[in-house]
């Protein structure tokens, strides 16, 4: 995806609801365990919410009791990116689509085996689709 589409504000609000702009692209977070997927146990992949870019599969999802959907690994390194988070008084590191750049969440270093990740994703910024 070109840098210009990926910072196309108009595209993205006409693609995404209110609520998915503020997280997917002005970086938001929605409450814990108010999300769509924080608790789903089904097989299947999460694709990125704006560019449809498979991102996760759910033999990575575990259950780390945040209330938000977590994942020891990507599917493919190669489709996310993560950055420097500094905002809110914390140094995080930020997770986002490679493709289209969608604010997906913040990976951390308390997760399980193989990994030790927890990468941990607002239920807005995927879409489930069941195996």
């Amino acid at each position: 995806m070109s840098e210009q589409k990926k910072n196309d504000d108009d595209l993205w609000r006409g693609k995404l609801t209110p609520e998915e702009y503020r997280i997917c692209r002005q970086k938001g977070t929605e409450p814990a365990f108010s999300g769509e997927y924080w608790d789903t146990t089904t097989e299947g992949l999460y694709q990125c919410k704006c560019c449809g870019e498979p991102l996760f599969n759910s033999a990575a999802k575990f259950d780390s009791g945040c209330g938000w959907p977590s994942f020891f690994q990507p599917l493919e390194r190669s489709g996310i990116q993560e950055v420097m988070d500094r905002s809110h008084g914390m140094v995080r590191t930020e997770v986002t689509c490679n493709s289209c750049g969608c604010h997906l969440g913040h990976v951390f270093t308390d997760g399980p085996q193989p990994t030790g990740l927890r990468y941990c994703v607002n239920s807005a910024s995927v879409l489930f689709i069941e195996a």
